[in-house]
């Protein structure tokens, strides 16, 4: 195992050595990269993966979670969907990956939806996507990003692909009273320190211990704690979506490991349940841990991806 594990340290790519372009080519699909100039002038870095030999079938809008970005392992279900038909878009959020801003600081959320937004519009304007449905799909706090993104532009997307959304920030991690609130206090002027007390997320987030190796490999991987002012305003957007769960109207499915310690799988079940959307779908997976779909056994990941697509294909026909 020590010499698999030297091996894997040498990895340019989450899937190996094999240059990017050439990865693609093997895979059928093609990808670009670029920057985006949000509304407020953040240089914001984008990726696309799109199908070759078919015209797509519908638009994916991509949103990561907290301390990861679009260039490692995120491009798994990404290069998957594409394979699948679907031209995928993603950015990289402010203070995140290759985008503009201090590294895993989010001062405030509401102004990465307007990030998010501007980039996905621009990207719905092609003219060859013309008539297609387009959908969010968000990771973690990507998902409550989508949920939000959502509740700004209620009739821009044709539905909702939420995986362990941050809906809510599990009790096992988030830090117990009265540490938020002095924390909160202490935000207020010094919101860029990175020291809240937290737990390892990725050894909480991964089953199989080779892709907990690979996943640490991310060469744009935030590793320190937590930043105040980030924490601060993710408990504020968790706390203002859990108040907000009937409101939401998108057609959705929503899926979760009922072992995830990262997000809370009952605030999933309750966004099924209390959600006002007609079209609204769950999956909890018995035994799954947060990253469902990377971080688990390759027979459970193709579980998780053949639910997406099977949702998707019922939708895009």
């Amino acid at each position: 195992m020590e010499e698999r594990e030297q091996k894997l340290l040498k990895t340019l790519h989450y899937w190996g050595n094999t240059p990017e372009e050439e990865y693609y080519n093997q895979q059928g699909i093609r990808s670009t990269q670029s920057y985006h100039t949000s509304p407020r002038g953040l240089t914001l870095f984008t990726r696309s993966w799109l199908p070759v030999n078919t015209p797509p079938r519908g638009i994916l809008c991509m949103v990561h979670g907290y301390g990861n970005d679009i260039s490692w392992t995120f491009q798994g279900i990404s290069v998957f969907l594409a394979q699948m038909g679907f031209a995928c878009f993603a950015l990289d959020i402010e203070g995140h990956g290759k985008s503009q801003g201090l590294k895993a600081y989010v001062p405030n959320v509401d102004l990465v939806v307007q990030d998010c937004l501007s980039y996905f519009n621009s990207v719905k304007q092609d003219p060859s996507f013309n008539g297609l449905p387009c959908f969010l799909y968000g990771e973690s706090m990507g998902g409550a990003i989508c949920l939000l993104i959502h509740f700004a532009d209620p009739n821009g997307f044709d539905g909702a692909i939420l995986v362990a959304p941050m809906c809510k920030i599990s009790d096992k991690v988030k830090p117990r009273w009265p540490i938020p609130q002095i924390l909160s206090l202490i935000a207020r002027f010094f919101p860029t320190l990175p020291i809240v007390p937290t737990q390892d997320l990725l050894s909480k987030s991964i089953k199989v211990e080779e892709k907990k190796i690979i996943a640490d490999l991310n060469p744009h991987r935030y590793r320190g704690k937590p930043r105040l002012g980030t924490v601060v305003e993710l408990l504020r957007v968790t706390d203002y979506l859990s108040e907000r769960l009937y409101d939401v109207s998108i057609p959705f499915i929503v899926l979760h490991g009922n072992a995830d310690v990262v997000t809370d799988p009952s605030v999933s079940e309750a966004l099924y349940e209390e959600a006002r959307s007609s079209d609204k779908t769950i999956k909890i997976y018995d035994g799954m841990l947060h990253s469902l779909l990377f971080g688990e056994t390759d027979e459970n990941i193709e579980i998780v991806r053949n639910d997406i697509l099977s949702w998707l294909n019922g939708r895009c026909n």
